[in-house]
């Protein structure tokens, strides 16, 4: 029998709380793959964060709520309309923004009878929906996109405003239940504070998948999955930090009486090992010098045989009990996969110059004007709304664009690890894409440093095409980090997009240890202010130096 997959809505007017309920909940990949098994979660009114490794099943998950995939095995249940925001959008660039917004026929009807065409087709289009280019209007306004006309493409607009664009079209069906999933990830800074500002208002039921930790810190609760289960924390993510710390400090110290109770026992079974072979060879003397009556002998031989076997079987049971003991205590210490970046030693002398740029002009209408100097091991934040030209900036001075004019040299070895991470071959495995950047490293050296990156044994062999996108940033970092000459000037296009917070904190703890010059261009204010910015860089179609306390107010 097939397995059962139940989506139920319930009238718009119902008494009826929205809600999802998955039980029994199972989802394999094509080739076999376990995703989730037997996954028991349910999803009431408010704001959740949802966080997870990456390859937890988070996004899967979602996809399961919205019904954009299939179960395996179990249900899913759902009171009420469902509206999905995806990881990756796409639109197509040739729609106009009423399209987009799903609001186009309701919108010629409306004007058809504004026209004085009273045909019955257009009111039965429009429904009791006659506010609907007023209400897309005041949506679009409260997103910051106020100035995007209805009638304009896809194609017109940046891609964080086309996300904002999928979050309108979603706001205005008003969905019970709305799914976001990673939505930050292509949003500036200003776009950011439009997202945030909605999901505070949002008064359904809402599932947040993110590594943002100022959205994360809007939830009212945050759902852990680890190893297939879900556990519930009350709070916002810094609540859920403070109370994941204290569950490890307990776990990690519960280790500690475990371990120490194990050498106890340890020993106690080793002594009563030692006091049971002096009994025994005593008895053998008494038994050889026969000072006592044959039978007497035997029964105390028999005896002390039977108390030795109990004290035995006493000692190795408390020892078995002591080591399920310490095997527990174990399991609770969290011990996440994360990626290990251990970077060469790239040492900048602090006056040496890094990268110098005259007079650039770039494509697409950016351009510095003057000159900019980077020296020694600064760290410089690249900020800017979409579509301001940081990405075409950094491309410019990796080489991989032509300046319209003007120069920009570099003066040391650098690496440019980009958005789109195609600096791999989809076509070759990791371990082969690797090699692509390091020709005279042994294969032995390209797999230590691969697991490193969790690509062990047979995961190094993977193609690109196939890594989800976590993956792909690691196995692009692993190619950037093995290319030779080792790079002392680090250009990173928004590097935290694909990872999760275990990662983010692993990559933040990797640029610590870094000593050459570092430029990141990222809407990730926290993971900026964790790896120690020194300069703040406004791009707004000129480079301009700022402040973080500039960086931080909205408009």
């Amino acid at each position: 029998m097939p397995p059962d997959r139940i989506k139920h809505r319930e009238a718009r007017m119902s008494t009826f709380p929205s809600s999802i309920t998955c039980t029994a909940l199972s989802f394999a990949w094509p080739d076999g793959t376990p995703v989730l098994d037997d996954l028991q979660v349910a999803f009431g009114p408010g704001r959740t964060g949802l966080v997870g490794v990456n390859g937890s099943g988070k996004s899967t998950l979602l996809k399961l709520i919205a019904g954009q995939l299939a179960p395996s095995g179990g249900t899913v249940r759902v009171a009420g309309e469902v509206g999905l925001l995806p990881q990756n959008v796409a639109l197509d660039t040739g729609l106009r923004v009423d399209e987009t917004l799903g609001i186009a026929a309701q919108r010629a009807a409306l004007h058809a009878i504004e026209a004085g065409d009273v045909s019955e087709e257009h009111f039965d289009v429009v429904g009791d929906d006659w506010d609907v280019e007023e209400r897309a209007l005041a949506t679009l306004g409260e997103l910051g996109l106020g100035h995007v006309a209805l009638d304009r493409t896809i194609g017109e607009v940046s891609g964080g405003e086309s996300v904002l664009l999928r979050l309108a079209a979603l706001l205005l069906r008003r969905p019970d239940v709305l799914l976001l999933d990673e939505p930050t990830n292509n949003l500036d800074l200003y776009a950011r504070r439009r997202l945030y500002a909605a999901v505070e208002a949002w008064s359904g039921v809402m599932v947040v998948v993110s590594h943002d930790r100022e959205l994360l810190d809007l939830v009212d609760q945050i759902a852990d999955l680890r190893a297939g289960e879900v556990t519930w924390y009350g709070g916002n993510y810094s609540a859920y930090e403070e109370a994941l710390a204290t569950e490890q400090d307990a776990a990690e110290r519960m280790v500690r009486v475990a371990e120490s109770d194990l050498r106890k026992q340890k020993r106690e079974l080793a002594d009563a090992q030692v006091k049971l072979a002096r009994r025994k060879r005593y008895g053998q003397k008494m038994f050889e010098q026969k000072r006592e009556p044959k039978i007497v002998m035997g029964a105390r031989k028999r005896s002390a045989q039977e108390s030795a076997g109990k004290h035995r079987i006493m000692h190795e049971e408390r020892l078995a009990e002591a080591r399920d003991r310490l095997d527990e205590a174990v399991d609770a210490v969290r011990d996440d996969d994360e990626i290990r970046v251990d970077l060469p030693y790239t040492a900048v002398p602090p006056g040496r110059t890094v990268l110098t740029l005259q007079d650039l002009e770039l494509a697409y209408g950016a351009r510095v004007a003057g000159s900019f100097e980077l020296r020694g091991p600064e760290r410089v934040a690249l900020i800017g709304r979409n579509g301001a030209g940081k990405t075409t900036l950094l491309r410019t001075v990796a080489g991989e664009l032509a300046a319209v004019s003007g120069e920009a040299r570099a003066h040391v070895p650098l690496r440019f690890l980009p958005q789109r991470l195609d600096v791999l071959d989809d076509g070759l495995t990791v371990a082969e894409n690797v090699a692509r950047f390091s020709p005279g490293a042994t294969n032995n050296r390209i797999r230590a440093r691969l697991a490193r990156f969790l690509f062990r044994g047979e995961r190094a062999d993977r193609p690109a095409g196939t890594l989800s996108g976590g993956e792909r940033f690691r196995a692009a970092l692993a190619a950037l980090m093995l290319a030779e000459p080792a790079p002392q000037l680090l250009m990173l296009d928004e590097p935290t997009n694909n990872l999760d917070m275990a990662s983010v904190r692993q990559l933040t703890t990797a640029l610590e240890s870094y000593e050459g010059a570092l430029i990141v261009a990222s809407h990730d204010m926290p993971f900026l202010e964790s790896i120690g910015i020194t300069r703040w860089l406004l791009m707004e179609g000129e480079l301009a130096e700022t402040t973080r306390e500039a960086v931080g107010r909205p408009d």
